[in-house]
């Protein structure tokens, strides 16, 4: 997801009120709305209220819920009817190719898009409709973000600290984030992996129950990546609830604890990195190169029944009994002194299984093909 490049200096936006952020962002074109709405919520958190925040969550209890969610742009259905909850201090990974969905269902628990039809509650509130209060319980890491101009580290986390009745210590998140020692230098002379350490800052500065990372780690090296991916699992150890959209299978193996899977405006599957799709029941490919002359009709008559050569030239035994598989396998080259060349024993990756979830679904450029229809933003209190 990707909502534009062009963010708002928070600096300017300190003198507008939420309701005039919030009427600004009706009045924009679809592809600036989303960009526009976290200006609003920037602002909104400027001048929250004195009302309390209701208390966390109880763990295990679900923070996200949504039952029968549907968002329409003129003709076009684009979330069609959706249901899935988020428990309290999980990663939850949600998934899909561009054009399915995915955009707009965050918008809509961001409260940045009025659903058409279902029921919405995030920490117990219809975002359309929640207080300001609520939106300190919630932090956005946007997949793109400029620095704000001129400021260091530590001067970013004060400014944005203000905006907060209860903010987390500048020390403490620094910390968290690994910044402590770039803490004085200016945030646009950051590296990527280093700049994106500090959104994630700006979001836990807060101390939010619930927080959306969006694409987090997108254009990053290997090191870099990994870098992030253990700043992101650090948010679990300190029960927050991550909401992640990522496009990179490992990235969501690696952190979530449960995944959704959204395609043309449908949840697909469910369930953890490992019994997505019915992973874990997959059959295993066993493969190896077969000796000159040998054909898959001489392995043993077990074997054989489930075997094939794929356009390579090399044998593959699709496997539901892996480890008889193998022995019988062994057994058989051993007692005629052949190698088997190259065997790879491979189980179904996270990849392969969204890849056979996704096919075929139609990609359109964007969830949002039309004009907002949504009506103005409700003022909150």
């Amino acid at each position: 997801m990707k909502r534009g490049a062009a963010a708002r200096s928070v600096l300017d936006m300190l003198t507008n009120s939420l309701d005039a952020a919030v009427a600004q962002r009706a009045a924009l074109p679809p592809d600036t709305e989303a960009t526009e709405g976290s200006a609003a919520l920037v602002s909104d958190m400027a001048v929250a209220q004195s009302e309390a925040a209701s208390p966390p969550a109880p763990a295990g209890e679900a923070v996200i819920s949504i039952r029968a969610l549907r968002k329409r742009y003129g003709d076009r259905e684009a979330v069609r009817g959706i249901d899935f909850e988020v428990r309290r201090g999980e990663i939850f990974a949600f998934l899909g190719p561009n054009g399915a969905g995915k955009t707009t269902t965050v918008e809509i628990l961001e409260g940045f898009r009025r659903p058409s039809a279902g029921q919405v509650e995030v920490l117990g509130a219809d975002p359309w409709r929640a207080p300001s209060a609520w939106r300190e319980r919630i932090g956005i890491v946007l997949q793109e973000s400029e620095a704000e101009p001129g400021l260091t580290v530590r001067e970013c986390l004060e400014l944005y600290a203000g905006y907060y009745r209860a903010p987390r210590a500048v020390d403490e998140t620094l910390a968290l984030v690994a910044l402590g020692d770039q803490e004085q230098e200016r945030a646009s002379a950051l590296s990527g992996g280093q700049r994106r350490r500090l959104d994630v800052a700006l979001a836990l500065i807060g101390d939010p129950e619930l927080i959306f990372l969006d694409e987090p780690t997108t254009g990053f090296d290997p090191s870099a990546r990994r870098a992030a991916w253990e700043v992101i699992a650090g948010l679990r150890a300190l029960g927050k609830t991550v909401f992640l959209t990522t496009h990179y299978m490992e990235e969501a193996e690696r952190l979530a604890d449960r995944i959704a899977v959204i395609a043309a405006g449908e949840i697909v599957a469910q369930g953890t990195p490992q019994t997505l799709g019915d992973r874990q029941l997959t059959r295993t490919r066993i493969t190896f190169a077969p000796p000159r002359g040998m054909r898959v009709a001489d392995l043993p008559a077990a074997l054989a029944d489930h075997g094939d050569l794929d356009v390579g030239g090399r044998i593959v035994l699709s496997s539901s009994r892996v480890a008889d598989d193998l022995h019988a396998l062994s057994g058989w080259a051993l007692k005629r002194s052949l190698d088997l060349e190259d065997l790879e024993v491979r189980r179904p990756t996270l990849e392969d299984v969204y890849l056979n979830l996704t096919a075929g679904n139609p990609s359109p450029t964007t969830d949002d093909p039309h004009p907002t229809t949504d009506d103005p933003h409700p003022t909150t209190t």
